[in-house]
């Protein structure tokens, strides 16, 4: 693009002696970090470049996507997902606590206010490549591929306006300009919630038949696959059917999930729950995940999070509602039931595997040494080392953290663990809640392979893990009640608690809990346990149950773009 023609598009904005003066030649300079359209869409390596990037989108706020650009979600940033649930609290804010705090609103939506902007944007790219695709001169079946992962990349920024908005304006396949006529109201027409499901369903359904069953031997690609899409899918129509969105059945979420179990491609993964995470390759459990290397590494996970006496930031810290929800190993039972094992003078004990991989707690075994956040004299609490990290619950993130990397001084020999966006024990959860709202904990539906107790059961017999299995004559409510036991433990941080307890509609009760902690007290050999509030004034009211849109996007629309109600 010219010099000229940019100077000359912002002269019209200027009053008329302006323009004058802005009126005249200037030399054509060609930008060398962008490369023109004509040549984006008559080089088929260069295309499939602008492709591969569109799995990335820009970053539109501060500490989103350090050392790279962010992709889908949260992930793998300063402030997770999870700090804006009863999972955890960020240390030291990052536009966490005013949404904790329930004080969401159109001019600050803290550090959720970049899902609408970078999920149009990255909409609009996409058609723009979708709209090109015949163009190039490139084998047919290649085409088709590029073409089911556009649609994919496309879908999944849909199903992330969805989850977080609601119904939302579906672009189709247009590519606006400045110069298109703005005033059109399609533009700013918001779809029922019921119409952006179908649309992106459908999406991904064309996505599924035009891309490879895997990417081969090149694990590295990190790009969408048949079963990619079809995951996805089942993850939206177990949303649609859930009581917030009430907009299809759950037989039909329980098919979209069968699909993917009758792919017989993945597994869940044996070789332990704590090598999960960081995931590697030829693990059968992950079906889509961002990869990093390098020379594109994500936030040092473990300096941003570590214990203080470490030299850690204190970064996520898991809360204490989190904590109390792991049920006894042994038995299976929460630990309020007193016939589950659990000692109240020893509450880290026979705790389900799963506590241990996922949470730094008092006594835990860390990097040669102990996690101390007893006082006093504790190292990793307000009497240790580097203190202003001290945790405000008393626990530290230990779920993703790769102990093989520094966590001192990590620039650039860090940072490079996936972040899994999708493996099969959620779909194999997503399979579970579905089918057991359908038929019932042990009806094998027409076509399918399991239960729904089965499938429930699949997930804790993991190598590690190994709770115990779900008895059969377990009531419907009552393999409810294991289904969402199972998603928070087995899924904690993964971005999944967010949007659960919205989509079950139970917020108003999970989200109007105190953030609670706890304090440790050390007289000799005894410890001692006390709950303390580490966050104040934790709120949720009905109208968080969708996010609003940022008022500069109604705003740009002349107030045409609908509000979320409430706000």
């Amino acid at each position: 693009m010219k010099i000229r023609t940019l100077i000359y598009s912002a002269c019209l904005l200027a009053t008329s002696t302006l323009y004058m003066s802005c009126n005249r030649d200037f030399p054509e300079v060609k930008p060398t970090d962008k490369f023109e359209q004509n040549i984006l869409l008559s080089d088929s390596l260069v295309f499939e470049a602008y492709v591969v990037n569109r799995y990335i989108g820009a970053r539109l706020q501060d500490k989103e996507g350090d050392g790279t650009d962010p992709g889908f979600g949260r992930g793998f940033e300063y402030s997770m997902w999870s700090s804006i649930t009863d999972e955890s609290i960020y240390n030291n804010d990052d536009n966490t606590w005013l949404i904790q705090k329930g004080q969401l609103a159109p001019e600050n939506v803290g550090m959720a206010g970049t899902i609408w902007p970078r999920s149009y944007r990255s909409i609009r790219e996409v058609n723009f490549a979708l709209n090109g695709l015949a163009q190039l001169t490139i084998s047919e079946p290649h085409r088709q591929w590029l073409k089911g992962e556009l649609q994919f990349i496309r879908a999944f920024r849909y199903h992330d306006l969805i989850r977080n908005y609601g119904g939302v304006v579906l672009m189709g396949d247009r590519v606006l300009e400045l110069s298109d006529n703005l005033q059109n109201d399609s533009l700013f027409t918001r779809a029922t919630l019921k119409e952006s499901i179908d649309y992106t369903v459908a999406q991904l359904d064309q996505a599924a038949a035009l891309l490879p069953a895997t990417n081969g031997s090149n694990w590295a690609l990190g790009r969408a696959t048949k079963g990619a899409a079809l995951a996805l899918k089942a993850r939206l129509l177990l949303y649609g059917a859930s009581p917030l969105y009430n907009t299809n059945t759950w037989a039909a979420a329980a098919d979209a999930a069968q699909a993917v179990i009758g792919l017989n491609q993945y597994s869940i993964f044996q070789g332990g729950y704590d090598k999960m995470f960081p995931a590697t390759e030829g693990n059968p459990e992950i079906i889509f995940a961002r990869l990093y290397t390098r020379n594109a590494n994500h936030t040092h996970l473990e300096i941003a999070n570590g214990p203080n006496g470490y030299g850690g930031w204190g970064g996520n810290l898991p809360l204490q509602n989190l904590v109390d929800d792991y049920a006894m190993a042994a038995t299976g039972k929460p630990i309020t039931d007193p016939t589950s094992g659990y000692s109240a003078a020893n509450p880290y004990v026979g705790r389900d595997p799963r506590f241990y991989y996922t949470i730094l707690y008092n006594g835990a075994s860390y990097r040669g040494s102990t996690v101390e956040t007893f006082t006093p004299g504790g190292k990793d609490s307000k009497d240790g080392t580097d203190n202003w990290n001290t945790s405000k619950t008393g626990y530290y993130l230990k779920k993703f953290m790769n102990d093989a990397y520094p966590l001192q001084n990590p620039w650039g020999n860090a940072g490079f663990q996936p972040w899994i966006y999708m493996r099969y024990a959620e779909v194999l959860l997503n399979y579970a809640e579905a089918a057991n709202e359908a038929y019932g904990p042990d009806v094998v539906p027409a076509g399918a392979t399991l239960s729904a107790r089965a499938a429930l059961n699949l997930v804790r017999a993991r190598t590690g893990v190994n709770m115990p299995a779900i008895a059969a004559g377990t009531s419907q409510s009552q393999l409810r009640d294991a289904v969402r036991y199972e998603r928070r433990v087995e899924l904690a941080f993964e971005e999944f608690r967010f949007y659960d307890v919205r989509r079950w509609m139970i917020a108003d009760v999970t989200e109007n809990k105190p953030a609670n902690g706890i304090t440790i007290n050390k007289v000799g050999n005894t410890f001692t346990y006390t709950t303390k509030v580490a966050l104040d004034g934790r709120s949720f009211l009905k109208k968080h149950y969708w996010l609003p849109i940022p008022r500069a996007e109604i705003l740009a629309s002349s107030n045409k773009l609908k509000q979320n109600e409430d706000y």
